[in-house]
């Protein structure tokens, strides 16, 4: 469902220049993030225009997360998401979520949203809230990087690249700057063999809605994790590798606004099996790490000829 390519880390590539202005293309990704209620915990998700074939999967993330929240009380805010990728999701009909209360506690609340189309799930997310309280404290360090400024524009760099399908349109809400991998542009790190390093930001200014942006953060926390597992293999392209995530897991630490740079610091400890982990750390500009997130997804090699069935 992810998206990411071998380079700079989106499977399926970028439509540069669509969308409109930043705050234009941040108005609709808000009102596509904007459920409509069709019963007490049941949830109708609409579809943005585009010409792609499968659904990016940091939408359906972002829209199950805001149906989960739409569910609990004022003061319970989510501290973990675990979820799994189904199937392709079909950007011709619009996804219902449905959200099962399976907890409410004084201190914790658990939900599970099943996202369906064509009467079959896609997509399942269990999220966990929290009351806000005190506690003790500590966190990693923050890596030097560079600063967002000097990165490259990612829609940009996967539209030189030749890997054009649309998703840049569905992007032109992210600012995303590419720091680099490690095959091009990181310092070698014998501890962790592939990496890669981005700055995100919502493009346009948001509201102070806490849950409007921890769903977009869920939502932009998709764009390039998996292809941190392909960093140490630059023989690899866009049309050697077939991608999709099969999990996304998401802890929350630390509250912080989308719209504001935060650095995602991805490594990739393990890749066999057909299969690459992929782990990240974010951090606002400030050094603060507000949250961590992890995905295991499909990277299975393209056969040089065609498969005989």
């Amino acid at each position: 469902m992810s998206d990411a390519t071998a380079y700079a880390g989106a499977e399926d590539g970028a439509e540069d220049g669509a969308g409109g202005s930043p705050g234009e293309a941040t108005r609709k990704l808000v009102d596509l993030l904007d459920l409509e209620r069709l019963d007490t915990d049941l949830f109708r998700g609409t579809q943005p225009d585009t010409v792609r074939q499968r659904v990016y999967g940091g939408q359906v993330a972002a829209q199950a997360l805001i149906a989960a929240m739409r569910t609990v009380e004022e003061g319970m805010h989510p501290h973990s998401l675990h979820s799994y990728f189904l199937l392709p999701g079909d950007y011709n009909v619009p996804i219902i979520y449905d959200v099962e209360r399976i907890r409410d506690g004084k201190s914790f609340v658990t939900r599970r949203v099943l996202a369906r189309q064509h009467g079959r799930a896609i997509y399942y997310q269990t999220v966990s809230f929290q009351r806000l309280e005190e506690g003790l404290e500590h966190q990693d360090v923050m890596p030097e990087v560079k600063a967002p400024e000097e990165g490259m524009d990612l829609v940009e760099l996967m539209t030189q690249r030749g890997a054009d399908d649309g998703l840049g349109r569905e992007w032109a809400a992210l600012d995303v700057r590419w720091l680099g991998n490690s095959a091009f542009g990181l310092e070698p790190d014998a501890m962790h063999p592939s990496r890669t390093q981005v700055w995100i930001r919502v493009a346009g200014q948001l509201s102070d809605d806490v849950s409007e942006h921890l769903a977009m953060f869920a939502y932009a926390s998709d764009v390039s994790l998996l292809g941190a597992a392909l960093s140490a293999h630059p023989e690899t392209g866009p049309t050697k590798v077939q991608m999709a995530s099969l999990d996304h897991t998401i802890w929350f630490h630390r509250p912080f606004r989308a719209d504001e740079w935060w650095l995602y610091d991805q490594w990739s400890p393990s890749a066999s099996g057909a299969r690459g982990l992929a782990l990240g750390r974010i951090f606002t500009q400030d050094g603060t790490l507000v949250a961590t997130v992890a995905q295991e997804g499909l990277i299975r090699p393209r056969p040089d000829k065609p498969q005989q069935y």
